[in-house]
């Protein structure tokens, strides 16, 4: 306005008088793109309600800034006349206009070649890895212990510790470290995934000096326990930063009978093999136990005056053992347990000659009232839905997403499935699930969130015409999306769709106060075709400024783990969208309202 002539404090308030509401819808539909984030109740929405409750916040008293204080500064800075730009156009002001006075000549053919790059973005969109949370940039490593499923915790400890002496102590990429045997470790933050008390498992969390050491660490340990405990499964991992997982690639196979459900995952085992990315491929449960059964002869030991309370007891003080008495450690009870020694407890003499309490006073041995032989059974048995389930799960060895191999391994999968006997079932699991059931809350909250924006946006345009074509400039922000992603390899996860949420508030933002602009040019007697270009080029600067800082502010958070997803993203369609923006949206607008080039006299009938 100052370079227009205009007076200093009249120029300050014009903020005020042109665009500070339609900033203002902008800025609220901006919000209102965050409404599936906010409203998110799985257990994603936990990690990223507070973005919704800043980004909300901190965009409303920028709104404020902007028409306020930054006015308020531009009084006492700037100085009260400037010199006139418009009549010298810069390089860029020139390129620009001969661009938009060839896409509003050509306004059809700009509309067709800008939808089949649209085309084209929606096929290279299936070249994009899908993600669910990004891998975590924090120092620790999780290393799960799973033992031998007949493993003591002694047996279990000592492997263990055996494995810490030879890998962890005295490397020079380990700052320390922390083993919990007989279960995992406490949670010590939100994403940390509990593990069920075993005396088959333990876990280290082992912290490197920093995150190149520790990707160091994932390839030496798991390499060493691979070598050196064939019959322990060792899972060497990073730390999660989303809801936690554990291995990405896994399915669930389900069924009545647990012995056919077994022989089922063993063979489901096989056909996820086939896949070299995967590593070594594991079940939550499989290894069968050998146990002593014991078949009392009940007639006998009525006969006997021996119960199977009796008996049950026995049994449990000489395997188990019971609690005879307490002792006090500061404030503490310790139970003191009583029980058969190892020699003893492993022998099957040891049970034949328990001695029972007869009727009589007498003492009956076990085996007087009992049979006794070796069987093989499960120590575990998982049920979900109330069916025996196995659960198959594997690492990837590559940086391959769990959703790009679950896509390519889905035909196999499928093909195997159909072979199963009634009753049988295949289910995908692990990170796509995850996903699945993440993104779920969001799509069911979309309709919200699209009535919100509609809502605020009439109270705006008033006119239905407007509010279409302000919209269909949203989606075309992903041709950005998919140029950005495609050569930096960044996938699309939960983290970058967050940033398209808010692409498509920046993007509509910018629609509004652009045809908010044409209209006030329109209605103040501007030919319709002149008002088009008159107010886009009056935005353009403003529009571009924009999407210049915003990417660039982008760029320090680009190469992170977390954020560096959804930084591409954002560049890319804002970039993209900007010039959507200030190209194909005047097209529109001339097709839509058929607008037609005026000539001299169209003009001047105009602005009588």
């Amino acid at each position: 306005k100052l370079e227009e002539g205009e007076p200093l404090t009249k120029a300050a308030t014009a903020v005020w008088t042109s665009t500070a509401f339609p900033m203002l819808t902008g800025t609220l539909v901006t919000v209102a793109s965050f409404i599936p984030v906010g409203l998110n109740d799985s257990a994603a929405g936990e990690f990223t309600f507070t973005l919704f409750v800043v980004i909300g916040i901190s965009l409303v008293v920028s709104w404020i800034v902007a028409v306020l204080f930054a006015p308020l500064l531009g009084v006492l800075i700037l100085p009260k006349t400037m010199k006139k730009h418009g009549e010298h156009k810069g390089i860029v002001t020139r390129v620009f206009g001969g661009l938009l006075s060839t896409c509003m000549n050509w306004p059809k053919l700009t509309i067709l070649a800008t939808l089949a790059i649209f085309g084209t973005s929606l096929y290279g969109m299936g070249f994009v890895q899908q993600q669910f949370f990004p891998s975590s940039d924090r120092p620790e490593l999780i290393v799960d212990w799973t033992a031998r499923q007949n493993y003591t915790l002694a047996q279990t400890k000592a492997e263990m510790d055996a494995f810490e002496t030879a890998h962890l102590v005295g490397n020079e990429d380990v700052e320390q470290w922390t083993s919990y045997v007989g279960q995992g470790a406490k949670r010590f933050v939100l994403s940390f995934d509990v593990q069920p008390n075993s005396n088959n498992f333990g876990e280290m969390v082992v912290v490197a000096k920093d995150v190149e050491a520790r990707d160091r660490l994932i390839d030496a340990l798991a390499k060493a326990a691979a070598v050196e405990y064939p019959g322990t499964d060792v899972f060497v991992k990073k730390m999660e930063l989303g809801p936690p997982v554990g291995r990405p690639i896994q399915y669930r196979v389900s069924g009545p009978d647990p012995q056919k459900v077994r022989t089922i995952a063993s063979e489901l085992s096989e056909v996820m093999g086939q896949d070299t990315r995967l590593g070594r491929i594991v079940s939550d449960w499989n290894e069968p136990a050998r146990v002593v059964k014991v078949d009392l002869l009940q007639d006998k030991a009525r006969q006997l005056g021996v119960s199977s309370s009796d008996i049950a007891s026995a049994l449990n003080n000489v395997t188990g053992g019971s609690t005879i008495t307490q002792i006090r450690d500061s404030i503490y009870l310790i139970d003191v347990v009583g029980r058969a020694p190892k020699a003893e407890r492993e022998s099957i003499e040891t049970l034949r000659n328990l001695q029972l309490p007869g009727s009589n006073g007498q003492g009956v041995p076990l085996a007087a009232i009992a049979n006794f032989h070796y069987e093989l059974e499960q120590p575990i048995v998982w049920r979900r839905d109330r069916m025996a389930t196995i659960t198959l799960k594997a690492a990837i060895q590559d940086s391959t997403q769990p959703a790009t191999i679950d896509q390519q391994l889905k035909p196999a999968i499928a093909a195997f499935t159909e072979k199963l006997p009634d009753g049988y079932t295949v289910e995908a699991g692990g990170s796509v699930e995850s996903s699945a059931k993440s993104q779920a809350p969001i799509v069911a909250v979309v309709p919200l969130m699209l009535l919100t924006m509609t809502t605020i946006l009439m109270f705006q345009l008033q006119s239905f015409q407007r509010l279409f074509m302000v919209f269909i400039v949203a989606p075309l922000g992903l041709i950005g999306v998919v140029a950005a992603l495609l050569p930096s390899g960044a996938p699309l996860g939960f983290v970058a769709i967050l940033g398209v949420l808010a692409l498509i508030g920046i993007l509509i933002r910018n629609s509004v106060i652009l045809v908010v602009q044409i209209d006030t040019l329109r209605k103040a007697g501007k030919h319709a075709w002149d008002a088009v270009q008159e107010a886009t080029e009056h935005r353009m600067r403003p529009i571009m400024l924009t999407a210049a800082a915003a990417s660039l502010a982008l760029i320090p958070i680009s190469r992170e783990i977390f954020w560096g997803p959804m930084a591409y993203a954002m560049m890319g369609g804002i970039i993209v969208g900007t010039v959507l923006t200030l190209l194909f949206l005047p097209a529109l607008y001339i097709v839509w309202f058929r607008i037609k080039r005026p000539s001299d006299d169209d003009r001047t009938e105009a602005q009588g």
